[in-house]
């Protein structure tokens, strides 16, 4: 299956090269205006250069023909690396319509580097929806895997290039949720344009911040789980006893407990539990089974 706008006989070669003085106006500033390009400056005595140069070639491989990369080794192309003031090696440029757009310096962990690569793809012509449809799914994957920072980055970059992506802007919530950023991801929030305010990736984001800051003030389990014991009618306590499951990943025992909440009195604090139930549900995703059991169980409890 072809990515990111490859054609079938894309070769590596084409993608990756070797660039010089001579052919960078070539290589780099006239591709740039089709494809970014990306330049990495290195030079055979450079450590560093040695481990990112393969990772940089494997991310930019692995984008399938969104970007392309240009080598320039510093001690043979002294003059480009005076007119850019290249202060240490390896130093890495985007180049896009002729322009450095984005760069780093130094070293970097591999999530850093596909998290680059990803949102230079993004910037290109192939075309934007489906770059930025592709950076999207990059970063979500750097956010399931635990990569929280590289995400948030990637999810700003989309929002850059386009500033009503309701999917980025429910990513970069969940991003700063992940790293405890709680006034961030509401900042966000409020930060959103007006025409997708009401879009599921919004409005997920909404029950997911509000689960968030109730996570913040929940009590300790094991009373809360005693109080209930105690007396199995003390409403407050098992929807405090639900709010602490969820902070601490128990989402399918939230759910049972606010269930049977709703099922002993429904109408308590203005039917707490139902309003509770949704929030849970808004937050997770459509299909995932713990929702759409507890909605089944819901709607079986409402229209009894």
């Amino acid at each position: 299956m072809l990515e990111l706008g490859a054609s079938q006989n894309e070769q590596a070669d084409d993608l990756i090269k070797d660039g010089s003085e001579a052919t960078f106006m070539q290589d780099v500033v006239e591709m740039s205006q089709k494809v970014p390009v990306i330049v990495d400056f290195w030079a055979p005595w450079c450590g560093p250069c040695k481990t990112l140069g393969p990772a940089l070639e494997a991310a930019v491989t692995a984008a399938k023909g969104a970007v392309r990369m240009v080598k320039l080794d510093v001690d043979q192309n002294q003059a480009i690396a005076g007119q850019l003031q290249l202060q240490s090696i390896p130093t890495v440029y985007a180049f896009w319509q002729g322009q450095p757009v984005d760069g780093f310096q130094g070293a970097v962990a591999g999530s850093e580097i596909e998290a680059f690569v990803t949102r230079v793809a993004a910037m290109g012509p192939g075309g934007e929806d489906d770059g930025l449809a592709a950076a999207v799914e990059a970063a979500e994957e750097m956010l399931t895997a635990g990569d929280a920072s590289d995400a948030a980055q990637t999810f700003a970059a989309i929002l850059e290039e386009e500033p009503t992506n309701a999917a980025a802007y429910g990513g970069l919530v969940r991003a700063h949720l992940a790293l405890d950023e709680v006034e961030q991801a509401e900042a966000v929030l409020n930060g959103a344009p007006a025409e997708i305010s009401a879009s599921a990736e919004l409005e997920a984001a909404h029950a997911q911040l509000e689960l968030a800051k109730q996570a913040a003030s929940a009590g300790p389990l094991d009373e809360l789980r005693a109080a209930v014991d105690a007396d199995e009618n003390n409403h407050q306590a098992r929807f405090d006893l639900a709010t602490a499951m969820h902070a601490a990943g128990d989402l399918e025992g939230a759910v049972d407990q606010l269930l049977d909440l709703f099922g002993r009195d429904r109408e308590w604090n203005d039917g707490a539990a139902k309003a509770q139930l949704f929030t849970i549900f808004d937050a997770l995703e459509a299909k995932d089974p713990i929702a759409l059991n507890g909605r089944r169980r819901l709607s079986s409890m409402i229209f009894v």
